[in-house]
Protein backbone atom coordinates (compact mmCIF):
# COMPACT_ATOMS: atom_id res chain seq x y z
CA UNK A 1 0.00 0.00 0.00
CA UNK A 2 1.04 3.13 -0.91
CA UNK A 3 2.54 5.97 1.94
CA UNK A 4 -0.14 8.42 2.65
CA UNK A 5 0.77 11.93 1.37
CA UNK A 6 -0.61 15.47 2.61
CA UNK A 7 -3.83 17.06 0.94
CA UNK A 8 -3.58 20.30 -0.24
CA UNK A 9 -5.62 21.53 2.23
CA UNK A 10 -3.46 19.95 5.22
CA UNK A 11 -0.32 22.34 3.58
CA UNK A 12 -2.58 25.57 3.06
CA UNK A 13 -3.57 25.11 6.65
CA UNK A 14 -0.17 25.20 7.96
CA UNK A 15 1.40 27.49 6.03
CA UNK A 16 -1.34 30.02 7.20
CA UNK A 17 -0.16 29.14 10.52
CA UNK A 18 3.86 29.31 9.72
CA UNK A 19 3.65 32.83 8.35
CA UNK A 20 2.35 34.10 11.66
CA UNK A 21 5.97 34.00 12.98
CA UNK A 22 7.81 36.91 14.66
CA UNK A 23 10.11 38.74 12.21
CA UNK A 24 12.82 41.48 12.32
CA UNK A 25 10.92 44.41 11.66
CA UNK A 26 7.72 41.89 10.64
CA UNK A 27 9.29 41.47 7.43
CA UNK A 28 8.42 38.31 6.75
CA UNK A 29 11.52 37.62 4.52
CA UNK A 30 10.74 33.91 3.26
CA UNK A 31 9.03 32.19 0.10
CA UNK A 32 7.78 28.54 0.51
CA UNK A 33 7.27 25.32 -2.18
CA UNK A 34 5.15 22.16 -1.55
CA UNK A 35 6.09 19.26 -2.74
CA UNK A 36 4.64 15.86 -2.93
CA UNK A 37 5.57 14.73 0.89
CA UNK A 38 7.63 17.51 1.46
CA UNK A 39 7.38 21.38 2.88
CA UNK A 40 10.91 23.69 1.76
CA UNK A 41 11.48 26.88 3.05
CA UNK A 42 13.32 29.49 1.19
CA UNK A 43 14.83 32.98 2.06
CA UNK A 44 13.48 35.69 0.19
CA UNK A 45 16.25 38.35 -0.32
CA UNK A 46 13.90 41.18 -1.17
CA UNK A 47 12.67 41.57 2.00
CA UNK A 48 16.53 41.32 3.66
CA UNK A 49 17.15 44.92 5.68
CA UNK A 50 20.76 45.25 4.31
CA UNK A 51 21.52 48.30 6.93
CA UNK A 52 19.67 46.93 10.39
CA UNK A 53 21.21 43.18 9.04
CA UNK A 54 23.98 43.57 7.45
CA UNK A 55 25.13 40.07 7.92
CA UNK A 56 21.45 38.87 7.25
CA UNK A 57 21.50 36.76 10.33
CA UNK A 58 18.12 38.27 11.38
CA UNK A 59 16.62 37.66 8.26
CA UNK A 60 17.97 34.27 8.88
CA UNK A 61 16.68 33.43 12.20
CA UNK A 62 13.36 35.13 11.20
CA UNK A 63 12.81 32.56 8.27
CA UNK A 64 13.86 29.85 11.20
CA UNK A 65 11.12 31.30 13.64
CA UNK A 66 8.89 30.11 10.55
CA UNK A 67 10.43 26.66 10.05
CA UNK A 68 9.55 25.93 13.81
CA UNK A 69 6.22 27.65 12.96
CA UNK A 70 5.14 25.30 10.06
CA UNK A 71 6.93 22.32 11.78
CA UNK A 72 4.37 22.82 14.83
CA UNK A 73 1.31 23.30 12.41
CA UNK A 74 2.08 20.08 10.67
CA UNK A 75 2.49 17.98 13.42
CA UNK A 76 -0.52 19.39 15.34
CA UNK A 77 -2.46 18.20 11.60
CA UNK A 78 -1.07 14.75 12.32
CA UNK A 79 2.17 15.01 9.97
CA UNK A 80 5.86 15.26 11.82
CA UNK A 81 8.98 16.21 9.76
CA UNK A 82 12.15 15.15 9.53
CA UNK A 83 14.20 18.65 8.48
CA UNK A 84 16.66 18.91 6.36
CA UNK A 85 18.70 22.00 6.58
CA UNK A 86 20.55 24.16 3.71
CA UNK A 87 19.76 20.63 1.44
CA UNK A 88 20.75 22.36 -1.74
CA UNK A 89 24.77 24.21 -1.40
CA UNK A 90 24.05 25.36 -4.78
CA UNK A 91 21.27 27.73 -3.54
CA UNK A 92 22.14 29.17 -0.23
CA UNK A 93 18.32 30.17 0.11
CA UNK A 94 17.33 26.93 0.43
CA UNK A 95 17.00 27.44 4.09
CA UNK A 96 15.41 23.76 4.97
CA UNK A 97 13.49 20.74 3.61
CA UNK A 98 10.59 19.46 5.61
CA UNK A 99 10.07 15.26 4.81
CA UNK A 100 6.22 14.48 6.25
CA UNK A 101 5.25 11.09 7.69
CA UNK A 102 2.35 10.43 9.50
CA UNK A 103 2.14 10.63 13.46
CA UNK A 104 -0.33 11.34 15.88
CA UNK A 105 0.17 14.65 17.49
CA UNK A 106 1.10 15.14 21.32
CA UNK A 107 -0.72 17.47 24.26
CA UNK A 108 2.15 19.39 23.56
CA UNK A 109 2.22 20.03 19.75
CA UNK A 110 -1.48 20.70 20.11
CA UNK A 111 -0.80 23.07 22.75
CA UNK A 112 1.93 25.45 20.73
CA UNK A 113 -0.36 25.59 17.77
CA UNK A 114 -2.99 26.69 19.47
CA UNK A 115 -0.79 29.58 20.83
CA UNK A 116 0.35 30.29 17.53
CA UNK A 117 -2.27 32.82 16.43
CA UNK A 118 -2.62 34.48 19.82
CA UNK A 119 1.72 35.29 20.45
CA UNK A 120 2.56 38.75 19.84
CA UNK A 121 5.37 40.69 20.33
CA UNK A 122 4.87 42.54 23.22
CA UNK A 123 6.81 45.78 23.80
CA UNK A 124 4.59 46.86 26.45
CA UNK A 125 5.38 47.58 30.41
CA UNK A 126 5.67 44.06 32.02
CA UNK A 127 4.43 43.23 36.01
CA UNK A 128 7.04 43.37 38.64
CA UNK A 129 5.82 39.44 39.44
CA UNK A 130 8.54 37.12 39.58
CA UNK A 131 9.08 34.12 36.54
CA UNK A 132 9.42 30.96 38.11
CA UNK A 133 13.06 29.77 37.34
CA UNK A 134 11.25 26.34 36.52
CA UNK A 135 9.87 27.89 33.52
CA UNK A 136 13.12 28.74 32.35
CA UNK A 137 14.35 25.42 33.14
CA UNK A 138 11.97 24.06 30.76
CA UNK A 139 12.61 26.76 28.30
CA UNK A 140 15.87 25.79 28.26
CA UNK A 141 15.58 22.20 27.38
CA UNK A 142 13.10 23.41 24.50
CA UNK A 143 16.20 25.21 23.19
CA UNK A 144 18.16 22.58 23.20
CA UNK A 145 15.89 20.28 21.80
CA UNK A 146 16.65 22.64 18.62
CA UNK A 147 20.44 22.63 19.52
CA UNK A 148 20.40 26.13 20.97
CA UNK A 149 21.84 27.08 24.51
CA UNK A 150 19.24 29.49 26.55
CA UNK A 151 20.63 31.06 29.42
CA UNK A 152 18.61 34.09 31.94
CA UNK A 153 20.55 36.60 32.47
CA UNK A 154 20.27 37.41 36.18
CA UNK A 155 20.10 40.76 37.98
CA UNK A 156 23.86 42.21 38.47
CA UNK A 157 26.97 42.86 36.65
CA UNK A 158 25.56 40.40 33.60
CA UNK A 159 22.32 42.57 33.36
CA UNK A 160 24.17 45.66 33.30
CA UNK A 161 26.52 44.48 30.85
CA UNK A 162 23.64 42.99 28.47
CA UNK A 163 21.36 46.41 28.73
CA UNK A 164 24.57 48.32 28.15
CA UNK A 165 25.17 46.53 24.89
CA UNK A 166 21.02 47.10 24.10
CA UNK A 167 21.70 50.86 24.59
CA UNK A 168 24.71 51.08 22.74
CA UNK A 169 23.15 49.17 19.90
CA UNK A 170 20.28 51.95 19.76
CA UNK A 171 22.81 54.81 19.97
CA UNK A 172 25.02 53.76 16.94
CA UNK A 173 22.05 52.98 14.93
CA UNK A 174 20.22 56.13 15.71
CA UNK A 175 23.17 57.93 14.20
CA UNK A 176 22.94 55.54 10.71
CA UNK A 177 21.05 57.41 8.59
CA UNK A 178 20.29 53.97 6.44
CA UNK A 179 19.05 52.25 9.68
CA UNK A 180 16.99 54.47 10.76
CA UNK A 181 15.64 55.09 7.21
CA UNK A 182 14.88 50.90 7.21
CA UNK A 183 13.15 51.37 10.67
CA UNK A 184 11.16 54.35 9.47
CA UNK A 185 9.99 52.47 6.70
CA UNK A 186 8.93 49.52 8.01
CA UNK A 187 7.56 50.43 10.57
CA UNK A 188 4.42 53.46 12.12
CA UNK A 189 1.89 50.90 9.74
CA UNK A 190 -2.42 51.02 9.77
CA UNK A 191 -4.13 48.63 10.57
CA UNK A 192 -5.01 47.80 7.23
CA UNK A 193 -1.07 46.70 6.25
CA UNK A 194 0.41 43.16 5.20
CA UNK A 195 3.86 43.79 6.98
CA UNK A 196 5.65 45.97 8.89
CA UNK A 197 5.08 46.86 12.58
CA UNK A 198 1.51 48.76 13.42
CA UNK A 199 1.58 52.00 15.20
CA UNK A 200 -0.56 50.25 17.78
CA UNK A 201 2.15 47.46 18.69
CA UNK A 202 4.82 50.19 19.58
CA UNK A 203 6.58 50.16 22.98
CA UNK A 204 4.56 53.26 25.44
CA UNK A 205 7.76 54.44 25.72
CA UNK A 206 11.69 54.27 24.30
CA UNK A 207 12.07 51.70 27.64
CA UNK A 208 11.76 50.64 30.69
CA UNK A 209 13.50 50.53 34.01
CA UNK A 210 17.01 49.84 32.91
CA UNK A 211 16.06 48.12 29.27
CA UNK A 212 16.31 50.80 26.27
CA UNK A 213 13.69 49.71 23.26
CA UNK A 214 14.07 50.11 19.54
CA UNK A 215 12.14 53.34 19.43
CA UNK A 216 9.72 52.59 16.08
CA UNK A 217 7.82 55.17 14.55
CA UNK A 218 5.02 56.47 16.23
CA UNK A 219 6.29 54.97 19.52
CA UNK A 220 5.54 58.06 21.86
CA UNK A 221 8.44 60.65 23.51
CA UNK A 222 7.63 60.19 26.68
CA UNK A 223 10.32 59.32 29.89
CA UNK A 224 10.60 55.95 30.28
CA UNK A 225 8.79 54.39 33.48
CA UNK A 226 11.24 53.27 36.08
CA UNK A 227 9.76 49.56 36.24
CA UNK A 228 8.74 47.04 33.47
CA UNK A 229 11.85 45.80 31.82
CA UNK A 230 11.17 42.34 32.61
CA UNK A 231 13.53 39.56 31.86
CA UNK A 232 15.89 39.25 29.67
CA UNK A 233 17.18 35.80 27.49
CA UNK A 234 19.93 34.98 25.59
CA UNK A 235 19.96 32.02 23.13
CA UNK A 236 23.14 30.93 21.82
CA UNK A 237 25.26 28.25 20.12
CA UNK A 238 29.02 27.19 19.41
CA UNK A 239 28.91 28.64 16.23
CA UNK A 240 27.69 31.39 13.49
CA UNK A 241 26.86 29.67 10.13
CA UNK A 242 23.74 29.53 8.58
CA UNK A 243 22.56 26.20 10.14
CA UNK A 244 23.09 27.96 13.69
CA UNK A 245 21.11 30.91 13.16
CA UNK A 246 18.61 28.82 11.78
CA UNK A 247 18.22 26.69 14.74
CA UNK A 248 18.41 29.69 16.96
CA UNK A 249 15.12 30.75 15.38
CA UNK A 250 13.74 28.11 15.89
CA UNK A 251 14.50 27.71 19.45
CA UNK A 252 13.22 31.38 20.04
CA UNK A 253 10.06 30.43 18.23
CA UNK A 254 9.82 27.22 21.03
CA UNK A 255 10.23 29.96 23.52
CA UNK A 256 8.01 32.34 22.74
CA UNK A 257 5.19 29.75 22.17
CA UNK A 258 6.12 27.78 25.43
CA UNK A 259 5.90 31.39 26.91
CA UNK A 260 2.65 32.29 25.27
CA UNK A 261 0.72 28.77 26.54
CA UNK A 262 2.26 29.67 30.41
CA UNK A 263 0.49 33.16 29.81
CA UNK A 264 3.80 35.69 29.72
CA UNK A 265 4.39 38.02 27.03
CA UNK A 266 7.48 37.75 25.22
CA UNK A 267 9.25 40.26 22.83
CA UNK A 268 12.26 39.32 20.60
CA UNK A 269 15.12 41.60 21.00
CA UNK A 270 17.59 41.39 18.04
CA UNK A 271 19.25 45.22 18.53
CA UNK A 272 22.50 44.59 20.24
CA UNK A 273 23.28 41.33 18.11
CA UNK A 274 22.71 43.75 14.76
CA UNK A 275 25.99 46.16 15.69
CA UNK A 276 29.76 44.36 16.07
CA UNK A 277 30.82 46.25 18.89
CA UNK A 278 27.40 45.71 20.87
CA UNK A 279 27.38 41.80 20.01
CA UNK A 280 30.97 41.46 20.93
CA UNK A 281 29.59 42.93 24.58
CA UNK A 282 27.09 39.98 24.66
CA UNK A 283 29.53 37.52 23.45
CA UNK A 284 31.19 38.66 27.35
CA UNK A 285 27.99 37.95 28.57
CA UNK A 286 28.02 34.92 27.88
CA UNK A 287 31.27 33.92 29.18
CA UNK A 288 32.85 33.85 25.65
CA UNK A 289 32.29 30.41 25.06
CA UNK A 290 28.42 30.83 22.53
CA UNK A 291 27.53 32.75 19.85
CA UNK A 292 24.70 34.92 20.82
CA UNK A 293 22.20 35.46 18.28
CA UNK A 294 18.86 36.60 20.53
CA UNK A 295 17.68 38.14 23.59
CA UNK A 296 14.13 37.55 24.62
CA UNK A 297 12.10 40.27 26.80
CA UNK A 298 9.93 37.96 29.00
CA UNK A 299 7.59 38.63 31.77
CA UNK A 300 3.98 38.43 32.91
CA UNK A 301 1.33 41.06 31.03
CA UNK A 302 0.22 44.08 33.47
CA UNK A 303 -2.57 44.31 30.57
CA UNK A 304 -3.56 41.03 29.88
CA UNK A 305 -7.09 42.11 29.44
CA UNK A 306 -6.32 43.89 26.66
CA UNK A 307 -4.76 42.06 23.95
CA UNK A 308 -2.67 43.75 21.22
CA UNK A 309 -4.16 44.25 17.71
CA UNK A 310 -3.29 41.24 15.59
CA UNK A 311 0.13 41.81 13.69
CA UNK A 312 -0.50 42.40 9.83
CA UNK A 313 0.68 39.07 7.49
CA UNK A 314 1.09 38.56 3.76
CA UNK A 315 -1.43 35.50 2.73
CA UNK A 316 -0.42 32.51 2.39
CA UNK A 317 -0.76 32.54 -1.62
CA UNK A 318 1.23 36.00 -1.52
CA UNK A 319 4.51 33.74 0.31
CA UNK A 320 4.02 30.50 -1.87
CA UNK A 321 5.73 29.64 -5.07
CA UNK A 322 3.55 27.59 -7.86
CA UNK A 323 6.69 25.56 -9.03
CA UNK A 324 6.67 22.86 -7.44
CA UNK A 325 10.09 21.72 -5.33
Amino acid sequence: MAEPVPDRETLWTALALAVHAPSVHNTQPWRWRFGQRSVHLYADPQRWLPATDPAGRDMVMSCGAALHHARIALAALGWAGTVHRLPNPADPDHLAAIELHREEPSREVLALATAIPHRRSDRRRYASWPVPDARYLEYAELAAAEGVVLRAVPDGAERQALVAAVAEADRLQRSDPRTVGELASWSGRGRLAEDGVLAASVAEAAGYGDLTLRTFAGTPDTPPPPDGAGDLLVLGTASDDRTAQLKAGEAASAVMLAATTDGLASCPLTQPLEVGSTRAMVTDVLGGDLVPHMVIRIGWPTLAGHPLPKTPRRPADAVLDTEPA
